[in-house]
């Protein structure tokens, strides 16, 4: 058999190795387009700001090293011009010696990635514009960058993009000295977050100087003599000096090769494949950035461009070629990003996806500690899980904090995995000890708030949509100190501990929405006042959430305006 693989990186490397390890008699043929065929694309920033101090570091694999371990045909700048389906070829070109030639196979697997988005930019191929895809992008980047700082003192960057990497290159282009602003075209900074989970992040990108614009589109780039590339331009007139830009909008799948020959392609751009991995044609396959697989909570057809999926579907491509039916399960989307002192990750669908699927769903929010409070270093975890108001499964999580994060994401994306409810999330047994979590861990306490709403022992209120009209009045059950430092104004004060003995301050005829610092205490006072006969909402994720939650709509508020 000859298989012939199409892209190198983390889909077509993973797909050569096993099929190495499955086969010793296959010839495998691997095409690379890129000078580099195995490289770890997530550290490429890192090297940019100097925390992967070698770039050796990130040349996870050569042509030579496949070869001698896994006796790999690996051609690395040779180009895949078209497919023949019908007569099992692919054509080449070597960019090595401009030659163009025919490589037959046996079977075809796709793994070309995707391309970064260029948006309609006027002047988005002057010189010191960029985006970051490859090494050779990173190494551009990393000339200019050493450049500007030789004449300025403090060089000014600007990022197209709040998404996942156009963050990781806002702290480490600040990392190493340069003025950042980000300028992004929706009303909050990391899209995939819902709103009010994103704007902790935003808070933590201002704390260190980087200048975010929302709700805006950049235009063009025109000529300033002041600056190394120019005056960068938005539609609604702003402008700004640079002297780097980092294109960071998105990526599209690289499927028009595929598209000419007749593969089957999406609404999203990306090949359709089975569950298998299979295209439409017979002997042709496809893994990584260029496919479209099912999202897992929707269902629906989504392209997410993660190396962990296109590792382990170029994983399961050599399974299904070789005899050893795998299926793929799909994709949570499951991302993690730090940002400065703060680390923002999700998993699952979110409050607006759901929202724009008309999939009903609830959310609960809560503010646990990373680890037990009395022992030193704990922070808050910011909590968002969301599930469904009628059995309890769990749809997805967003969570921001400074320590913990990323181990509260992966149990929820193996919960959802596991098409598990929130009654599971309460019983999971987690690790405890003092400096790693507590007795009850955020998990088990994100299921617990989740639970008490679906049993209706509280009704919630939404921190994002707060209830208003003459029906409702707000009760704040924290002590005078907190209350001090700012209150949903009006509301009335009753701390938590004096509730009982001042019942009769409280209206029966009209619904008290309370709220503490964080949700449990007002948790507490719900339960007092609903079983001495008062209407109550608990306001979820309490005081904190709501302060989050106004700061973001006021700014994306300010930046419509």
């Amino acid at each position: 058999m000859k298989i012939v693989i199409v892209g190198g990186v983390a889909g077509g490397a993973s797909a050569a190795a096993r099929a190495r390890r499955l086969s010793e008699t296959a010839e495998i043929v691997v095409l690379e387009k890129g000078e580099d065929v195995s490289f770890a694309n997530c550290g490429l920033p890192y090297h940019v700001g100097g925390e992967i101090s070698e770039r050796s570091a990130l040349l996870l694999q050569t042509p030579e090293s496949l070869h001698a371990r896994f006796n790999l045909d690996v051609r690395v700048r040779h180009e895949v011009l078209s497919i023949d389906p019908q007569g099992k070829t692919v054509e080449v070109k070597s960019h090595k010696d401009g030659s163009v030639y025919r490589e037959s196979y046996d079977e075809l697997i796709l793994s070309p990635g995707a391309n970064p988005m260029i948006p309609p930019i006027e002047g988005h191929d002057r010189d010191g514009v960029f985006s970051l895809r490859d090494l050779e992008d990173m190494d551009r980047i990393m000339a200019w960058g050493t450049r500007v700082a030789g004449k300025r003192t403090s060089p000014r960057a600007l990022i197209v993009g709040a998404g996942f990497i156009g963050l990781e290159m806002a702290e480490q282009l600040h990392r190493i000295g340069m003025k950042v602003t980000l300028v992004e075209a929706a009303d909050q900074v990391l899209p995939p977050l819902d709103g009010e989970m994103a704007a902790l992040v935003q808070a933590e990108l201002s704390r260190h100087e980087v200048v975010v614009e929302l709700s805006e589109f950049v235009a063009q780039i025109v000529e300033n003599s002041d600056a190394e590339v120019g005056d960068v331009v938005t539609q609604s007139g702003k402008i700004f000096p640079a002297d780097l830009v980092i294109l960071s909008v998105g990526v599209r799948p690289n499927s028009a090769i595929a598209a000419a020959a007749g593969i089957a392609v999406g609404h999203t751009g990306g090949i359709r494949v089975d569950d298998h991995l299979r295209t439409n044609l017979e002997n042709i396959w496809a893994v990584g950035d260029v496919i479209e697989s099912s999202h897992l909570v929707l269902g629906t057809s989504v392209v997410i461009p993660l190396g962990g999926p296109a590792n382990r579907q170029g994983r399961i491509v050599a399974d299904n070629i070789l005899g050893r039916s795998t299926a793929y399960q799909g994709t949570l989307g499951t991302a993690i990003v730090r940002v400065f002192d703060l680390t923002a990750a999700v998993t699952g669908a979110s409050e607006k996806m759901l929202s724009r699927a008309d999939r009903e769903s609830q959310s609960v929010f809560l503010h646990p500690g990373s680890h037990a409070g009395y022992y030193p270093g704990a922070h808050p975890i910011a909590l968002k899980l969301t599930f469904d108001p009628g059995d309890g499964r769990v749809l997805g999580l967003q969570a921001v904090g400074r320590d913990g994060v990323d181990k509260r994401v992966d149990v929820v994306a193996t919960a959802i995995a596991g098409k598990m409810t929130v009654d599971n999330l309460v019983n999971l047994e987690l690790c405890y000890a003092p400096p790693f979590g507590s007795a009850k861990d955020p998990v088990n306490l994100a299921g617990m708030v989740a639970q008490n709403v679906l049993r209706r022992l509280v009704r919630n209120a939404d921190p994002t949509k707060l209830p208003s009209g003459d029906q409702f009045v707000y009760l704040d059950v924290r002590g005078a100190e907190e209350r001090a430092k700012g209150a949903l104004l009006p509301s009335l004060h009753i701390p938590l501990d004096a509730l009982r003995g001042r019942l009769g301050e409280l209206p029966k005829d009209q619904t008290l929405v309370v709220y503490c610092q964080s949700g449990q205490r007002s948790y507490n006072a719900c339960r007092i006042l609903s079983q001495n006969g008062f209407e109550c909402m608990n306001l979820s994720g309490a005081y904190k959430t709501w302060l989050t939650t106004r700061e973001h709509q006021a700014l994306a508020h300010a930046e419509r305006v």
